[in-house]
């Protein structure tokens, strides 16, 4: 896929130090962007490429076919509904162990 900006140059995963949840959650401003819908997020950033680790690189447009929520009311909300997506996609890298 071609990308608007090299996945892991300083506007993608900052040189592969940064995936997932951090490249989605900095896109957005905690005070200014809330109530925030899934369509406003995909619209502006549907296109950019969200390294899901050291192999997979998806776009964002591709994390939020797994969104369920079709607004946000604030950050933690949103965190949350992309946490859930990323596991639900098989994008959450780190497995935890059961005791």
């Amino acid at each position: 896929m071609d990308w608007p900006h090299d996945p892991d140059g300083e506007e993608g995963s900052e040189g592969r130090r940064k995936y997932g949840h951090a490249i989605l959650a900095k896109k957005i401003d905690e005070e200014e962007d809330f109530p925030l819908t899934a369509e406003e997020y995909v619209e502006a950033y549907g296109d950019h490429p969200v390294r899901i680790d050291h192999e997979r690189v998806v776009s964002v447009e591709t994390v939020f076919e797994h969104v369920e929520e079709a607004e946000f009311a604030d950050f933690p909300e949103f965190h949350r509904a992309l946490g859930r997506a990323l596991r639900d996609a098989d994008y959450w890298p780190y497995q935890l162990g059961h005791a």
